[in-house]
């Protein structure tokens, strides 16, 4: 039997904790990886060339250090673990990653740092629940 992936989104929310939990009982119990995704926003299209580098930079860096907590507490709870820090938009890359990595759940919280869009379930979750080529567990 192959190891199942569990692909987890996280955006710095409160939820992150919450949803990182879930998914680290969910690969203990099935025996799983786990697969931290972080979407930045967009990088700027109108900006010089040198300023977009620096704020290009800035962004991953910054990405990184969020994720890197989280890929911390995955490994010391004995779990495999891997991270993708993609652009915007979250539901599409969330979705592509999902089929590309062949996985089996994604584990997401309902609503994050979204706007007003998000009131009752969360316009990304929305979306990946409707272009998901897996299961989706919903952490509320």
């Amino acid at each position: 039997m192959t190891q199942q992936k569990i692909l987890t989104a996280i955006d710095g929310s409160e939820y992150s904790s919450l949803i990182l939990d879930s998914a680290i009982e969910q690969a203990r119990l099935l025996g799983g990886q786990i697969i931290l995704v972080h979407c930045h926003r967009k990088f700027s299209v109108i900006e010089s060339h040198a300023y977009r580098e620096e704020e290009m930079a800035q962004l991953i860096n910054e990405a990184e250090k969020l994720v890197d907590p989280y890929l911390q507490r995955v490994r010391d709870a004995g779990i495999p673990a891997e991270s993708r820090i993609m652009e915007e938009p979250a539901a599409a890359a969330i979705s592509d990653i999902a089929r590309i990595e062949k996985c089996d759940l994604i584990v997401m919280g309902s609503r994050g740092l979204t706007n007003l869009a998000s009131l009752i379930i969360g316009s990304v979750t929305n979306r990946v629940l409707q272009t998901a080529p897996c299961s989706v567990l919903v952490v509320r």
